[in-house]
């Protein structure tokens, strides 16, 4: 069936006393567009040869057919019998028919047609019952038209006006009929029109419709607010406005134009995008500014306020780009080695993606463990606070802590910012002085936002170890709150004084040693420790990324110079010691140094300049450093070698003992020396008396002891030390003395000595095994507790080396010290 195009004309109210049908089989006029309700009169243009064997089927049989919505090839349960009231021609020419509708049917099976006109579709219609008029339906009817007028009072003059005033005016008093208005509301949908027209029990049609009326209603109202609130703040800015000016004018007239600049700082506060709270703080100020005189003096002070509110960047962030992948690379490309660190910086970011695109609801536990239900988690997205984590990255010098850091902030697309805490002893760097004090200023932390210029950079804190205390305050005690992730989205600057939320921002610190940092501050950090490198890793970092930096500061090109990989390793081996690789780049920097002076000083040399052999090296950087070999050390008995762990990483440390006669006692006495700690101290007194009291199972003879003076030395003793960790060694030491026999040249120790013999655990195993691997030595003895912390040790370095794990220090002696 061809569509037909209707449209509404006129509104009647349907007949009061509904004629029967002539036939219950009539034909099917579809609507493709609209939907007619009874009461409706409407003009039906046929422009389809379909449509108008209809209207010729309905005009032959009595005037009467079927309008039955077709939304995507579909009718119906409930149609609508319309009768025709007139027939004639639109002014293009096209048939069209006035129809009424006048009842609702319910749509049957097809049936044949009972005229002979082709192409037209008859249908078989049975009467409904639309109910009862109860006192229910009534009320609601009363409802109905009530919001209705309600309606009609917040739209004047609008569609609704029109179209549904004018029905519910115009006296429907039958609740059928009143109900079925719902046609015209604006903003139906074709699916709420035919839904209105298949509830055929008026009581539910009513209930159906209400909704829709009220739901109209309230946007009407709130619209009508939003008019009115918008209105009166316009009169508000107005008046405003006009004051302002006539008060400028007042001042121009008396001489004093003053508040010029009150009005500049008006304008940029006007522009910025300010929080609630800021911004009621600054529009005090700007106040305060606009009524004080030129001469007073907290004019300058509130200008200087007003400068550091306003340049901070309020609401501005940049969007974080979390490819897990992408962030790997990137580390990888930029430092190398230091796998275990940029492995757990990359599950932090992984973490950081899954809290970004996830929201998990963390279940309710009632008291006695029942589950409740499920409310937001810390790691949902109702609440963000505390979700960060502070990471502290401690490591030997020149290892690539700070470039950690800006890889970080590269990865993720973030601004990077670094803030120096070496030597900070005064508490105000941090938080900022009081508005009081002359040349009051903010903290680091604003300025390092303020640097950024968004509210969420990475902020590198570097040398956070080197903080001090002093009579100004305590710098990393005002760090807690800013590094604590639960507190610092109300960080309070001194200087301030409005909230600055800094939970959005990535803090990464930097340290050379964990012990001068402050237990509250560390708990509040993650720990990454980050390790020095292998020779083998120093020649690839020199290939990748020393050698074409300083090529570039050099003013050379690749093509100038050829270096092989084999001298880059004598250049590790013989001219630097260090965890890092800062003297290898300043080796490489003279190497260049001295190529650059051959290549612009000669006109005719060969290119490129190769470096090969160990005469070309010995010229450019003399002979190599020559150091003292620690096979060479244990050759004397009463000499061993410990590992050790120092702000520069791992060291090799000797530990040398020598007897001599006393003065003037018969006991024995022990002296050390070698700038030690009291820790240290007291573990050669204790070495000393396990020693004496276990000298028989030991071999030694008791009577080596009668007075005479034992001294216990440790080279370098312009370095600080202490800790346990020598108390094995120096035990070693003494047994290699008082039984004159040698430690094994290729033995390294470390573990702390109990009383009666126990090897106890210690730290910092990795780095005095990579220490022990660059010193060649082969034998290792390390407590049997820390058997955990060789899983941290790289493979290439375990390969090398001879692991023992002890649980007694008789273990450590057979394995050391070479026959009797």
């Amino acid at each position: 069936m061809s569509d037909a195009n209707a449209t509404t004309d006129t509104v009647a109210a349907p007949d009061s006393v509904q004629s029967p049908l002539v036939d219950h089989a009539l034909p099917v006029l579809p609507l493709p567009d609209g939907v007619v309700l009874p009461g409706m009169v409407v003009t039906v243009a046929l422009e389809s040869v379909e449509a108008q064997a209809v209207a010729d089927a309905a005009i032959s049989l009595n005037e009467r057919l079927l309008l039955v919505p077709k939304i995507n090839n579909t009718y119906p349960s409930v149609g609508v019998v319309a009768s025709i009231e007139t027939a004639g021609e639109l002014p293009n020419g096209v048939r069209a028919l006035v129809l009424k509708a006048i009842r609702r049917v319910r749509l049957g099976a097809g049936v044949p047609a009972p005229v002979a006109v082709p192409g037209v579709l008859w249908l078989q219609v049975s009467e409904v019952d639309e109910g009862p008029l109860t006192d229910s339906v009534r009320a609601l009817g009363a409802e109905y038209r009530a919001t209705v007028e309600a309606l009609l009072e917040h739209e004047q003059g609008g569609r609704v006006s029109i179209q549904l005033g004018d029905k519910v005016d115009g006296g429907v008093e039958d609740p059928r009929a009143l109900a079925d208005t719902i046609t015209y509301l604006p903003d139906l949908t074709i699916k709420q029109r035919i839904e209105a027209l298949e509830t055929v029990d008026v009581e539910e049609r009513f209930r159906l419709v209400l909704p829709w009326v009220r739901a109209k209603l309230a946007e009407l109202q709130l619209k009508e607010k939003i008019r009115h609130d918008v209105s009166e703040g316009m009169e508000k800015t107005q008046r405003e406005f006009l004051l302002r000016q006539q008060l400028a004018a007042i001042k121009k007239e008396l001489g004093d134009d003053s508040n010029a600049e009150a009005t500049s700082y008006q304008e940029r506060f006007d522009a910025a995008d300010l929080p609630d709270a800021v911004r009621a703080a600054a529009k005090r100020e700007i106040d305060r500014l606009e009524r004080m005189s030129e001469q007073n003096p907290e004019q300058t002070w509130i200008r200087n306020w007003l400068d550091t509110l306003l340049a901070m960047p309020w609401g501005a962030t940049t969007s974080d780009r979390l490819d897990v992948t992408l962030a790997r690379s990137m580390l990888d490309s930029d430092t190398t080695g230091l796998d275990d660190a940029k492995e757990r910086i990359t599950e932090w970011l992984a973490v950081r993606k899954l809290r970004a695109e996830r929201t998990v609801d963390a279940p309710v536990i009632a008291p006695e463990g029942e589950i409740l239900g499920t409310g937001p988690g810390s790691s949902g997205q109702t609440s963000r606070r505390g979700e960060g984590t502070t990471i502290v990255l401690v490591g030997p010098p020149g290892v690539g802590k700070t470039s950690l850091g800006e890889s970080v902030a590269r990865a993720m697309d973030r601004r990077f910012v670094r803030v120096a805490l070496g030597g900070v002893r005064d508490e105000a760097e941090i938080r900022g002085h009081r508005r009081t004090y002359v040349g009051a200023k903010a903290g680091r932390v604003v300025d390092a936002i303020k640097e950024a210029g968004t509210m969420n950079p990475v902020i590198l804190l570097d040398e956070i170890d080197k903080l001090a205390s002093g009579w100004s305050g305590d710098p990393g005690a005002a760090l807690l709150e800013v590094l604590d992730p639960a507190q610092n989205h109300t960080f309070r600057d001194h200087y301030l004084e409005v909230d600055l939320d800094l939970s959005n921002v990535i803090f990464i610190a930097t340290a050379n040693s964990l012990e001068t940092i402050p237990a509250p501050l560390l708990d509040r950090m993650e720990l990454i420790t980050v390790d020095g490198y292998v020779d083998v890793e120093k020649v690839l970092i020199a290939r990748n990324h020393l050698i074409p930096k300083q090529l570039s500061l050099h003013g050379l090109r690749a093509d100038d110079l050829e270096i092989s990989d084999e001298t880059i390793g004598r250049i590790v081996a013989g001219y630097t010691r260090e965890a890092g690789v800062r003297s290898l780049e300043r080796q490489v920097a003279k190497v260049l140094r001295k190529v650059a002076v051959k290549i612009s000083g000669t006109i005719d040399i060969e290119k490129p300049l190769r470096i090969e052999t160990v005469e070309q090296l010995t010229d450019l950087l003399g002979r190599p450093k020559r150091r003292e070999e620690v096979a060479a050390r244990t050759e004397t008995p009463g000499v061993a070698n410990g590992l050790a762990v120092t702000g520069a990483g791992g060291e090799v440390l000797s530990v040398e003992a020598t007897s001599m006669p006393g003065i003037g006692s018969t006991n024995v006495e022990i002296t050390v020396t070698g700038q030690l700690g009291d820790v240290m101290k007291e573990s050669s007194s204790l070495a000393m008396s396990y020693v004496r009291a276990n000298a028989e199972a030991l071999g030694i003879d008791a009577k080596s002891f009668d007075g005479r003076r034992i001294h216990v030395h440790f080279p370098a003793g312009a370095v600080p030390k202490d800790g346990p960790s020598a108390g094995i060694t120096m035990t070693t030491a003494l047994v290699s003395l008082l039984t004159n026999r040698s430690v094994k040249s290729t033995v390294a120790m470390t573990g702390e000595l109990s009383l009666v013999g126990r090897v106890l655990p210690i730290g910092g195993v990795k780095q005095k095994l990579l220490a022990a691997h660059r010193a060649g030595l082969t034998t290792i003895i390390l407590p049997k507790q820390n058997e955990c912390d060789l899983d941290d040790v790289p493979a290439n370095v375990l390969e090398g080396l001879d692991v023992h794990l002890v649980d007694d220090v008789r273990e450590v002696l057979s394995i050391a010290l070479m026959p009797a």
